[in-house]
Order: structure tokens, then sequence, then C-alpha cells
């Protein structure tokens, strides 16, 4: 007998995942798939941050339970991050909690806050995380634009004049993922003047505080005065020391929010392996030319990848922070739709992106590519895809005859 649960019913089939099982099959037959999709780092974390897991490891007693919440070390380690980063002071015994990554983070926090039927801002397209962990929880989304300008206010102000109930809860997400738009100062100071006004509690996901370009260093919600009244904000090592697979992350602001998210997580989990928790205290605390030598890294893939996509007669807007490009589909081809034009690009092409319709309908005729591959595996993509698009007669720039 088949059961239908009632959580499950509430979770659409992952489009991302139908271009993931193609490229496992393609690999799996052994083609040389450059996978542009997965945000996954291809750089290793700092040796030092090896070195002190591997030095904790072998203590005896470091293999049992550790703390929910996190070891005071590293609560501390990423109050002092915030206060050196953003100017930012943060008490890391009830302003901060580690987290298992922030995906895990936002996922016990929206089970800690959120009853059935409370509405959720949160924005299109979007991470997924951001809608679903919401969805799961039991809430109904309300969907506003990432674009931070005045129609993004504008959607605000209706969503509180035409939903009922009343949304309770805004979720961020700058730099975004997968637009990777920013924001400034001054758009979190007139963001959290709204929510004090409205009574709505902020959630930011600050994933890519250390992947910006251009000289422009990215602003915490929590730089505003006031905004731990009504803000909890996500961090996470993923991208800044390149631990993806380590899950550390961190969430810090409102006291309510955080004591509420430390509790459930009580029930949940027993906290990250002692041993990891003391390598991020070390990457915290330890040499920070990794992070700016990663940003230089990131930003040199990014440039090559504007610059050879664009030769092989794709241009993509240069984005100014996160390790993603959002990227139009070419106009001759955007009939296909994200999807099957992610799926013929991966058939034809070799190249695979993740389609923009995955992270919302508002998604949809772009596609997200990742910076997760070197200088000389981008230049191939473009090679491939410029080859696809001239057997679909897309028109390339003729002054090439390579993109490379």
């Amino acid at each position: 007998m088949s059961q239908e649960f009632y959580r499950i019913k509430r979770l659409p089939p992952y489009v991302i995942a139908e271009v993931n099982a193609l490229r496992h099959a393609a690999r799996q037959s052994g083609r040389d798939i450059i996978d542009l999709g997965m945000g996954n780092p291809d750089l290793p974390p700092p040796p030092h941050v090896i070195d002190k897991l591997c030095e904790v490891a072998r203590k005896p007693d470091a293999h049992g339970y550790s703390q929910s919440k996190g070891i005071p070390g590293l609560r501390r380690a990423q109050a002092n991050y915030y206060e050196r980063r953003f100017g930012v002071s943060v008490d890391p015994e009830s302003e901060v909690v580690v987290t298992m990554g922030s995906k895990e983070g936002l996922a016990s926090l929206a089970t800690a806050i959120t009853a059935p039927g409370d509405v959720v801002l949160a924005p299109n397209p979007s991470y997924p995380i951001h809608t679903f962990g919401f969805i799961i929880a039991g809430a109904t989304i309300r969907s506003v634009p990432t674009t931070p300008d005045e129609r993004y206010f504008a959607s605000l102000e209706k969503a509180m004049s035409f939903t009922v109930p009343r949304p309770s809860i805004l979720v961020v997400n700058y730099p975004s993922n997968p637009t990777a738009e920013t924001v400034d100062l001054a758009f979190y100071e007139r963001l959290v003047s709204w929510a004090r006004e409205n009574k709505v509690l902020i959630i930011s996901d600050l994933a890519y505080s250390e992947l910006y370009y251009d000289g422009n260093p990215t602003v915490s919600i929590l730089q505003v005065k006031g905004a731990k009244d009504v803000a909890i904000e996500f961090t996470s090592l993923s991208k800044t020391f390149s631990m993806a697979g380590w899950r550390m992350g961190f969430a810090v602001g409102n006291r309510d929010l955080i004591a509420a998210m430390t509790r459930v997580k009580s029930y949940l989990d027993y906290g990250a392996f002692t041993p990891i928790q003391a390598a991020a205290c070390a990457a915290l605390n330890g040499p920070q030319d990794i992070v700016a030598k990663n940003r230089e890294l990131y930003h040199k893939r990014r440039d090559i990848l504007v610059e050879t996509f664009g030769r092989a007669g794709w241009d993509i807007p240069p984005p100014p922070a996160s390790m993603f490009a959002w990227a139009p589909l070419p106009p001759a081809l955007a009939h296909m739709g994200s999807l099957e034009f992610s799926k013929q690009m991966l058939e034809h092409a070799e190249v695979a992106v993740a389609p923009g319709v995955g992270y919302g309908e508002d998604g949809e005729g772009f596609v997200r590519i990742a910076l997760v591959e070197n200088e000389q595996r981008l230049r191939q993509a473009a090679r491939n895809v410029k080859r696809w698009f001239q057997q679909m007669g897309v028109n390339t720039p003729a002054a090439n005859s390579r993109a490379g």
C-alpha cells in the first residue's frame, strides 16, 4: 500500500536533480562533462585548518558527543569575526549558535519559529531552502522579487496590505544565490525600518560574505542600528574557506530567534564533530590571506567566463559577488526554456549548468553557472558551447574562430 505523507506532498520534484541525473549518467558512460552546475568548491581548505582537524581527532576524548549550540571557543571566534569584519558586537553566549552549514541552520530555524499557515515572504528566484525549509514546516510562501529596487519595496507593501494572515517573516539573501545581486547598507537600513514598523522578522543569508569583487565588500544587515531587534543572519565557512563538506555555519543576531533555534537543535542533534569545530576555530582565528586569495581566484574565473563565453556568442553579465553567474539564455535559444536548454547543453556541449526554473518560476529564462572549474576548463567549456551554438545556427562573433 503506497503512503502519501503530508510534507512530502508539499514538495515538488527537484528540477535541478533532473539535470544532475543526466550529468551523472553521462559521466558514468565515460564522457568528459565540465560541471558548472553545483556550487561545490574545487579548492582545498587551508593546510593549518586540516592540521588542526587531525591534531584534535587524535585526542582520545574528542570523539564523544559535542555541544549542539557549538563549543564556546567557536562561538567566540564567530563573534570576533563579526567585530573584525563588520564592526558588529555580538554576545557569543546568547547571540551566536553554530550550525551544520547554513542550510541546516535555516531549516532548524524554520522548524523552531513557524506555525502551520504562517505566511513567509521569500525571494523568487531563490536558493531552495529559503522557501522549502518553511514549506516543510507548514508555512505558506508569498514571493517577492530579488532585485533590490523600488519594485522590491512596493511588493513588500502590497504583501502586507493584501495577505491574510499578514506575513510575519521575510527571507533575504545578498549576495543572492542564484542571481548574484548585492545590496548596500542603505538598503538594509530601509528594510530594518520597514520590518520594525510591520512587526516582521528578517532572516538574512550571508553565505557569500567574502566572495565580492571590484573592491565592493559585502555588508551585514546587523550593521544597522537596531537590526538585532528583528534580524538573524546566517554565514558559512563552505565558500570562504573551501570547507563545504565540513558543514560548518553560524547564526548570529536576535536573542529570541537564537534561543528558539538552539532549543530545537538540542532535540535534533548533538552538534558537529568536535575536531571539525576546533578546525573551524583555526580557520576564523588564523591567517586570513587564504580568504583574499580565494576571492582573487574566483574573480579571475569570473572574468575568464564572461570574456570567453562572450566570444562564443553568449553575453553574460559579470556578477558583482558570489561564485555564480546568472546568465540569460541566448535569445536564439530562449524558446527552449531553461530546463531543456540545460539538458541540450549537457548533451551537445558537455557542459553542465543549473536551470533557472529550479530556483522558482521567476528564474525561467536564465541558467546559473558556477565558477568551480579552473581556467583551462572554463576556456574548454566556452569552446564546446561555441561549437554547439554554431551547430544550432546561433550567430557567434566572426572575429575569432576559437573561444579562448
